[in-house]
C-alpha cells in the first residue's frame, strides 16, 4: 500500500479537534513528513503515564519532536498498524511491518516495529530514504588514501571484502556504494539481505526467510549456481555462511559482506572463531574496512578554539600536531545543535602476501596488529582526529567513536 504524505500539512494543535479519524491521519502523516524533512533515521513513539512522546533520531542522537496528549496513543498506533498492514486488534505481542510512502514524488520505505509496554505500545519506525541507493564512495568521507585503496580492491575480479563495525555505523551504506561502483550491464551482481532495505537498479536481490528455511547459507548455495560475478552478503552470522562466502571468493567471485567487530584486524580472528579455516581466510580475504559515524560540524556556525591540555595530549599521542580545532556554536541551519549530517571515519587493512602468511601460520590479533602497525595502517582514532583537525567534526565526537590507536611507523599504505 502506498500512502501519499502531503507537503502542505499545516501547524497542528493537540486539542479536542483530534476526536475524529481524519485528525489522527493528519497527525501521523505530519510525524512522518516532519521526520523525513529533518533527516531523521528513526521515529520513536512512546506512550507514558502523562504524555505521548515522539522523538526523532537525527545524526545518531534522539531528540524531542512532539508531545501529543497521551489519550491519542491507541489511535496513533492503530493508524500506523493499518498503514503497515498489521493486526490492529493485537496489542499484547510485538509486530513488524513495512510501509511504502511517496513524499514529494520520491519513494521512501518505513520499517515498523511495535512492542507492548504497561503504558501502551511503543512504535519505532526506521526511515529508509531511497536517495541512499545512489550514493557514491566519494560521498562517504573517505580520506584520499583510503578511497584510493578501496577503489583498487573493487577492481579485483575475486576475493572477499569485509566491512566491520557496530550496528548503525553505516556498513550497509558503504556496501551499497561499493555495489554502485562495480555494477554494470556486463556483470551479474547479486545480494543476499535480511531484510532488503532498498531496491537497487540492475542488481538481483534475494531476501532471507528463516521461517521457511531460506537462510543466508541456503540462498548463497543456490546463488552460486546462478552465474554471479559479484555477491553481497548482508552479514556473516555463522560458520556455514562464512565458509560458503569464503569459498565463493576463492572460486572467481568478488564478495562483499559485514561483520560486527570493533576494528578491521578483529575481522580475521572473528572468522577463525566461527570455525572458518585460517588458510582459507588468508587466501580469500582482500581487505577489511572498519568504520564509525561522527556527527559532522555545521559549516555555517563552526568556529575555531584552543583545545584543553588533556585533549592536546590525545592528539599528540597518535602523532598529529596540535593546531586549530573546531566546534559548532549552533544556528538556525543546524537547529542550534552545531552539527549537520554525519561523516565516516575508517581504518583499512589490506592483505598482502606477508600478511597472508601470518594469517595462515599465526593468526592472532597481536601478530596481525604488529604487522599492520609496522606497515603503515592508519587506525580509526588517527583518522577520526585527523578529520577533527580538518574541521569536519569535533574532537569530542572523534574520541567518542574510536579507541586509542597507534602511531603508524611507516608511510601509510606502503603495501
Amino acid at each position: 500500500n502506498v500512502e501519499l504524505i502531503e507537503e502542505s500539512i499545516d501547524d497542528i494543535g493537540f486539542d479536542a479537534e483530534f476526536a475524529g479519524q481524519s485528525p489522527i491521519i493528519k497527525l501521523v502523516n505530519y510525524i512522518i513528513y516532519n521526520a523525513v524533512r529533518e533527516g531523521a533515521s528513526d521515529i520513536h513513539i512512546e506512550p507514558t503515564e502523562q504524555q505521548l512522546r515522539v522523538r526523532y533520531r537525527v545524526d545518531g542522537v534522539l531528540q524531542q519532536a512532539l508531545e501529543p496528549p497521551v489519550h491519542l496513543a491507541p489511535a496513533v498506533s492503530s493508524r500506523i498498524k493499518i498503514m503497515a498492514s498489521l493486526d490492529i486488534s493485537e496489542r499484547r505481542l510485538p509486530q513488524d511491518g513495512r510501509i511504502h510512502v511517496l513524499m514529494e514524488g520520491r519513494p521512501i520505505d518505513l520499517r515498523v516495529s511495535t512492542l507492548p509496554m504497561p503504558t501502551g505500545e511503543k512504535v519505532v519506525i526506521r526511515i529508509l530514504d531511497n536517495r541512499s541507493v545512489n550514493i557514491s564512495l566519494e560521498q562517504l568521507g573517505f580520506s584520499s588514501e583510503v578511497l584510493e585503496h578501496f577503489t583498487e580492491q573493487l577492481e579485483k575480479p575475486n576475493g572477499i571484502i569485509l566491512v566491520t563495525g557496530p550496528t548503525g555505523s553505516g556498513k550497509s551504506t558503504t556496501l551499497y556504494a561499493a555495489l554502485n561502483a562495480v555494477s554494470s550491464i556486463e556483470k551479474n551482481v547479486c545480494t543476499v539481505e535480511d531484510p532488503i532495505e532498498y531496491q537497487l537498479p540492475m542488481i538481483n536481490q534475494f531476501q532471507v526467510n528463516e521461517k521457511i528455511g531460506l537462510s543466508f547459507a541456503a540462498i548463497l548455495r543456490s546463488l552460486l549456481r546462478q552465474d554471479p560475478d559479484v555477491i553481497m552478503v548482508g552479514e556473516i552470522r555463522d560458520q556455514e555462511t562464512g565458509k560458503i562466502a569464503i569459498q565463493a571468493a576463492l572460486t572467481g567471485h568478488l564478495v562483499f559482506s559485514t561483520l560486527h567487530t570493533n576494528d578491521a584486524i578483529s575481522a580475521v580472528t572473528r572468522l577463525i572463531n566461527m570455525g572458518v579455516d585460517d588458510y582459507l581466510i588468508g587466501a580469500a580475504l582482500n581487505m577489511a574496512l572498519a568504520q564509525r559515524l561522527c556527527r559532522k560540524l555545521c559549516p555555517k556556525c563552526k568556529t575555531p578554539y584552543e583545545l584543553p591540555k588533556a585533549m592536546q595530549l590525545a592528539v599528540e599521542r597518535v602523532g598529529l600536531d596540535v593546531g586549530e580545532f573546531y566546534r559548532g556554536k549552533g544556528c538556525k541551519r543546524c537547529r542550534n545543535t552545531g552539527f549537520s549530517g554525519r561523516i565516516g571515519v575508517h581504518e583499512i587493512l589490506t592483505i598482502d602476501d606477508p600478511l597472508r602468511e601470518i594469517i595462515t601460520t599465526n593468526p592472532t590479533v597481536t601478530s596481525v596488529k604488529e604487522y599492520a602497525q609496522n606497515n603503515g595502517m592508519i587506525p580509526l582514532r588517527y583518522d577520526a582526529l585527523r578529520k577533527a583537525k580538518e574541521g569536519l567534526t569535533t574532537i569530542e565526537e572523534a574520541l567518542k567513536v574510536s579507541d586509542e590507536g597507534w602511531i603508524p611507523r611507516k608511510s601509510a599504505f606502503k603495501h
